[in-house]
């Protein structure tokens, strides 16, 4: 199994969204490095939900049941999408702010590359911000 972060803005795409609709295509990601992480998830893959405004935070746990196809919202372009769906609100979230300074966490991806949508975490990583929600997935 694979471990990876998505980001979206809670205005645009919420994790009471996902979490209302249980479903989603996982669509408009329009960055050439986050095309490729997506066309790496697999069915099962882990997945960390990030939202992007203000506070900064993770915010839920997804899982990917659709792997890779092409994206339905692209005009041009050979663009990729996956399916999601919610699997629990996390009890706490974890502020950009707590992984910033955490020795296991502060090499993430989210950390180094802030702009990057769709993005790999190691299974370390995905552990650690489990423990620091106060879960036990």
């Amino acid at each position: 199994m694979n471990y990876w972060l998505v980001k979206s803005e809670p205005s645009t795409y919420s994790w009471a969204n996902l979490v209302q609709d249980r479903r989603t295509a996982w669509t408009g990601v329009r960055n050439y490095q986050a095309r490729i992480y997506l066309r790496a998830m697999k069915a099962g893959d882990r997945v960390l939900f990030y939202h992007s405004g203000e506070p900064k935070q993770i915010v839920g746990l997804a899982k990917v049941v659709k792997p890779a196809y092409p994206d339905p919202t692209a005009n041009e372009g050979d663009w990729s999408s996956v399916d999601l769906a919610a699997i629990e609100s996390l009890p706490k979230p974890v502020t950009l702010s707590m992984i910033k300074p955490d020795r296991l966490l502060k090499e993430m991806v989210l950390v180094k590359n802030t702009r990057l949508s769709v993005q790999p975490v190691t299974e370390t990583q995905f552990n650690r911000v489990l423990e620091l929600a106060a879960t036990h997935v």
